[in-house]
């Protein structure tokens, strides 16, 4: 009886290296983006009244709205990012945003008011936004064609690890020393550029595609491939379909501590005991994407990129409308079945996950990263008007369920517009 094997070509020094380096910088990304959601309230109790404006629930919830808004505007603004990359190359742009967030995330520490916290919290974004893009085409690009769709997946993990390490420096640093202190803690992914500077090699495929070639793009030229007669097409779907992905994760998962905390109170538990619930329900929503995204390049290559994602999308869709929109009302055991939601909702979250994989599969090297940035990002601009549209709607009906619940329809809108993407499975990365 003969037996097959599978063996993958094996990874060079510089792969292992950039890789971790991406991994890395998304991992404190994730860090950084969620450092905010746990400093918001006291944060925001120190400055506002030193900005003149009156210290209660209804200001903390709304300009607390307004920072996060501008953080999403901010991260809209990477986009920037892209034809940077495609005329400098993807490590020296990867440098350049982790520079960019681990700084003004620093300066949040320093902030005296509101705004200028405000100010940082956007510039921080345009860093943050960047990241992914610039780590997810150096990989697509550097690692061999047998193993980059799992390079993929595995990459996406670090940013919901960075979820665990924000949560653990809340632990030992901002319950003890306070909100500027986890800001401040919010700086050491700098330290990343320095290994990235000496450690890592710019993507064997641009030097040969655009620097030896003499194909160095400028920047307007390689923005504006993206709407030419060969792209402009799948630039708009794929842009859709990450509007799609935003709406629910940030509907999602911004209520989620909340949520459960409301659920935890309201069946007796202790306030202290209701805050602890929230950081565990975020480590089992954490876990769930970690996982998804480990089986995501999987499905991908037995289902197809298309279907795979449709798949996701599915899951999205009923974790939240069933999770916020059914059992939030249980008048037993709530808290127990919405826990169970929000672990699928984590796995359907992985999503993210396929637009590492498949976006750099659809785009030629002289515009491939301006593609990346600019369809993971634009959608956020729209996800800040909608961030303000569900807090209107949690006014209207006075409940958090209800109108985290409508944006599941979001993802019925994403599947209705999968079958006109393209799929490309089978297809090595292009030129």
């Amino acid at each position: 009886m003969q037996t097959t094997t599978t063996t993958h070509t094996l990874l060079t020094r510089n792969q292992v290296r950039g890789f971790w380096a991406a991994w890395a910088g998304w991992a404190l990304d994730g860090m950084d983006s969620f450092i905010y959601a746990l400093v918001l309230v006291p944060a925001l109790t120190e400055l506002l009244p030193r900005s003149g404006i009156a210290l209660n629930p209804g200001n903390v919830g709304y300009y607390g709205g307004v920072l996060f808004a501008l953080f999403l505007v901010g991260w809209g603004l990477s986009m920037i990012w892209g034809p940077v990359a495609d005329r400098f190359g993807r490590v020296r742009t990867l440098m350049l945003t982790i520079l960019c967030y681990s700084v003004f995330t620093f300066l949040g520490a320093l902030a005296t008011s509101v705004w200028q916290l405000a100010i940082f919290r956007l510039l921080a974004g345009v860093g943050i936004g960047g990241e992914w893009s610039m780590g997810g085409t150096f990989v697509a690009e550097e690692w061999p064609e047998d193993r980059r769709k799992m390079g993929a997946g595995y990459l996406h993990t670090g940013y919901y690890f960075g979820f665990f390490l924000a949560a653990i420096a809340n632990y030992f640093v901002g319950a003890r020393y306070g909100w500027r202190m986890m800001f401040a803690v919010g700086g050491i992914p700098v330290l990343l550029v320095g290994f990235i500077q000496y450690g890592v090699h710019e993507s064997s495929r641009w030097k040969t595609r655009v620097v030896e070639a003499h194909r160095r793009p400028t920047l307007g030229e390689a923005f504006m491939t993206l709407f030419s007669p060969t792209y402009a097409r799948r630039t708009l779907l794929n842009s859709a379909f990450l509007l799609v992905s935003i709406v629910g994760l940030w509907a999602g998962t911004v209520y989620e501590p909340t949520s459960v905390i409301q659920l935890a109170l309201r069946e007796g538990f202790a306030a202290p005991d209701a805050a602890r619930l929230a950081s565990y329900a975020t480590m089992l929503l954490s876990t769930g994407t970690i996982l998804g995204c480990v089986i995501l390049p999987v499905l991908a290559e037995r289902l197809g990129r298309r279907l795979t994602l449709g798949l996701y999308f599915i899951v999205m869709f009923f974790s939240i409308a069933v999770g916020f929109g059914w059992v939030f009302y249980f008048t037993t055991h709530a808290l127990a079945w919405f826990l169970v939601c929000l672990f699928f909702l984590g796995i359907g979250g992985a999503n993210f996950a396929m637009y590492t994989l498949w976006l750099p599969e659809q785009y030629s090297t002289e515009c491939r990263a301006s593609a990346f940035a600019f369809a993971t990002s634009v959608g956020r601009f729209v996800g800040a008007g909608i961030t303000f549209l569900v807090g209107a709607g949690v006014t209207y009906y006075q409940t958090i369920g209800t109108p985290v619940a409508f944006t599941s329809i979001a993802f019925l809108v994403g599947l209705l517009l999968l079958p006109f993407g393209v799929e490309t499975k089978g297809r090595p990365l292009p030129d």
